[in-house]
């Protein structure tokens, strides 16, 4: 049985951080890699208080992050970059970073990642972590969950759609394309 809870337990902070980097490795990797120093920053700037965990009888199977007006799943700062990467390696990573944008948008409830264990899927587990996040949104007064998902990722984007989510707009990252391996970010949204 899965269960859907609030908050990520400092004793699965390692999972999680290891969970997250699974799921968004591929994407990631060229600016935050190599793994071990990823793996470091994912799990120093995670927000405990900012995501939903999915446990089983086997521990952790998955994960959504979101964002608020008070932060964010997996932000981090520059100096989050500088502690883990150095002053250089830092440096030129927040710089790659800024170039996808920051999210001002702060009418809506936004998913801020998420993630299910690849033993663990085709099991119901996003859908439910999916229907917790809209909770949650509605519980904090949103009228609608947004979310990016890229091009290269057609399971999710079908998953979404399946949940209600319609596609809002299409943003192509240009150049970017080569550092991060997508072309286009999907915005979906749904209604609560």
């Amino acid at each position: 049985m899965i269960r859907c809870a609030l908050g990520l337990p400092e004793a699965m902070r390692r999972e999680a951080a290891a969970l997250y980097w699974q799921a968004f490795g591929g994407k990631l990797g060229r600016v935050l890699g190599p793994e071990p120093l990823a793996l470091a920053f994912v799990e120093r700037v995670m927000r405990a208080d900012h995501c939903i965990i999915a446990v089983g009888p086997g521990g952790l199977v998955g994960l959504a992050g979101f964002k608020t007006p008070a932060g964010s799943f997996a932000g981090g700062t520059p100096a989050d970059l500088r502690a883990v990467y150095g002053a250089w390696g830092g440096a030129w990573r927040s710089g790659v970073m800024q170039l996808l944008g920051g999210d001002g948008d702060q009418t809506r409830f936004l998913l801020d990642g998420l993630c299910v264990r690849p033993d663990q899927r085709g099991q119901g587990i996003g859908t439910a972590l999916l229907a917790a996040i809209c909770d949650e949104g509605r519980a904090r007064g949103y009228g609608a969950v947004r979310l990016d998902v890229v091009d290269t990722n057609a399971r999710a984007r079908a998953l979404y759609e399946r949940r209600g989510f319609a596609l809002e707009r299409s943003t192509p990252i240009g150049p970017l394309r080569y550092v991060f391996g997508f072309r286009e970010a999907h915005t979906m949204v749904r209604n609560l």
